[in-house]
């Protein structure tokens, strides 16, 4: 029987050549990557017992052990933490479930950016809390709350993230890192099961067991009443919410896509003001 923890070190095994680790390629290769005895080696571990990891045998691994296979598999910072939490080295968020309640004064700092599109959401991607240009760039969240649920389920996806494949990708990164984190949170669980079961592009790219935090990134978006956009988006962790992060999007001072932000707070507050 397998495990997380085996599943996720045999995937970064996969994507790893014997030239980038320095070691020469020899015999007939069944699978792509590294083998088992080649990671065993340059962790220094014994093969067996880098076997039974990955088989699920063994799934306490000390942390120098897990220090060691991070250098071997080459992960970056985010898998490295995902590792030590697979692995319950690192101590979990084991609480029911992050606090759905945003801080007032971060409420009212979000509110006080009329041109950036802010919002705050938990591990499971549910939004809680965002500001009016936020709520006008995602079209009033008409079809979900849950940004995993927009990006996999709603029929405008595709065209609305003009790159959707990557979008797919990170998003689907920072879910798992999330998930890591909190394996017991039972809105993180539902919130898998029903990608799991109603989405083959989400299945697909879980089983990869990739994962990677939100950092600085670009974003295209098509907007069905301001056009195309360029936003560059930046994440936070909420100290005073583990769990939750403020992710906040600007356009490029002097841009079409600032243009663009400003006409669609406009028109926002136009709709506001005749409700």
């Amino acid at each position: 029987m397998g495990s997380d923890l085996g599943d996720f070190l045999g995937t970064r095994r996969a994507r790893i050549t014997p030239a980038d680790v320095g070691l020469a390629s020899t015999g007939l290769r069944r699978v792509p990557g590294l083998r088992r005895e080649e990671v065993a080696l340059l962790a220094g571990t014994s093969v067996d017992y880098y076997v039974r990891l990955e088989q699920g045998r063994e799934r306490h691994p000390s942390a120098q052990v897990l220090d060691a296979l991070a250098g071997a598999l080459r992960l970056n910072p985010d898998e490295r933490r995902h590792l030590f939490d697979l692995a319950g080295v690192t101590p979990r968020d084991r609480a029911a479930a992050v606090p759905d309640r945003v801080d007032p004064s971060l409420l009212e700092l979000m509110d006080s950016w009329p041109d950036n599109p802010a919002l705050v959401y938990n591990r499971a991607y549910d939004v809680l809390a965002s500001n009016e240009i936020a709520d006008a760039l995602f079209g009033g969240w008409s079809f979900s709350r849950n940004l995993m649920h927009v990006v996999f389920r709603d029929p405008r996806a595709r065209e609305f993230y003009v790159d959707w494949d990557d979008v797919a990708r990170n998003s689907t990164a920072g879910f798992r890192v999330g998930h890591g984190r909190a394996p017991d949170d039972p809105r993180v669980r539902q919130v898998l099961v029903e990608l799991v079961e109603m989405s083959s592009e989400f299945r697909a790219l879980w089983s990869r067991h990739d994962a990677r935090g939100k950092s600085l990134e670009r974003k295209r978006f098509h907007h069905p009443e301001v056009g195309d956009l360029t936003l560059t988006m930046q994440t936070f962790d909420v100290r005073e919410r583990p769990g939750q992060e403020l992710v906040v999007y600007h356009a490029e001072r002097g841009s079409s896509s600032a243009d663009a932000l400003r006409l669609l707070g406009t028109l926002a507050a136009t709709q506001r003001a005749g409700e």
